[in-house]
């Protein structure tokens, strides 16, 4: 069974740093592309960054020069460095892969919290 396992989120003030980890197990990490998503409070979830195979990259417009999404291949781990952390980056953050067709379920994510 393919499982996903974020962690590495925490509580932080606004201008600082957190580095989240997702691991992947089974076959969809391997030569797909990957991507994290954000849920706030009330909110739907939202994508936030992917990544290809190769390492090709794409962000959200509000993730875009503060946030970096990497990979590992050989470990099958997904890496979101957060930078310049603000109260509306809050919310649990999720990876999983990045075409609806080929996601599994999502796991229990990573809670973020900015505070002001």
């Amino acid at each position: 069974q393919v499982q996903l396992v974020e962690s590495g989120g925490g509580l932080v003030q606004a201008g600082g740093s957190l580095r989240l980890s997702c691991a992947a197990s089974g076959s969809i990490f391997s030569g797909n592309v990957m991507g994290w998503w954000r849920q706030a409070p009330g909110n739907e979830r939202e994508w936030v960054a992917h990544i290809d195979a190769l390492g090709g990259t794409n962000y959200a417009d509000s993730a875009r020069g503060r946030f970096t999404i990497s990979r590992d291949n050989a470990k099958n781990m997904l890496y979101l460095q957060m930078n310049s952390l603000k109260p509306e980056d809050t919310g649990i953050y999720y990876c999983n892969a990045y075409r609806p067709t080929l996601r599994t379920a999502w796991g229990q994510g990573t809670q973020v919290t900015v505070s002001s």
